[in-house]
């Protein structure tokens, strides 16, 4: 299924499974003026088809014991693909990193990681960074305020 395919219902029906996607389906389907065993279909159309890739609880950094968040920039030294495959592997296996994206520019990976203080994160940089061979490089950048932290997406 394309974004294309998407109609209003199934829009209105993302909407509200990012704000909360513990709303029940009857209150759903009468928000967007369907029947519950259409909702019902839809979402699990919406699931299968890969739209909605996981129904998950966001959690207090802070309140769980882990009030740092770590922004970090790596480069590699070689782009070869089994070498950057096995970064992204590695990268991707650490409960700590949050976020992990293969980019374009002067650095190779933009990496989030999720601590509880700096001598957590001093081991991860040993586990992560300095244990692997083909990382070239790594600026750490600690975030002062959680301005914004999201996963909802714009379906309209």
């Amino acid at each position: 299924m394309a974004a294309a395919d998407l109609d209003s219902f199934d829009r209105k029906i993302l909407r509200i499974l990012q704000r909360d996607n513990m709303t029940s389906q009857r209150e759903i389907a009468y928000q967007v003026n369907l029947s519950a065993a259409a909702v019902h279909r839809r979402i699990h159309r919406l699931h299968a088809d890969g739209i909605v890739t996981a129904n998950m609880a966001v959690l207090s950094p802070s309140k769980i014991g882990r009030p740092i968040s770590v922004i970090v920039e790596l480069e590699v030294e070689s782009e070869r693909p089994e070498e950057l495959d096995q970064v992204k592997r590695s990268l991707a296996a650490a409960p700590e990193v949050q976020q992990c994206y293969y980019v374009t520019g002067e650095v190779d990976f933009i990496v989030i990681v999720s601590v509880a203080d700096m001598s957590e994160y001093e081991e991860i940089t040993k586990r992560l960074f300095f244990a692997n061979p083909n990382i070239k490089k790594f600026r750490t950048y600690v975030a002062m305020d959680r301005v914004k932290t999201s996963f909802e997406m714009p379906v309209d």
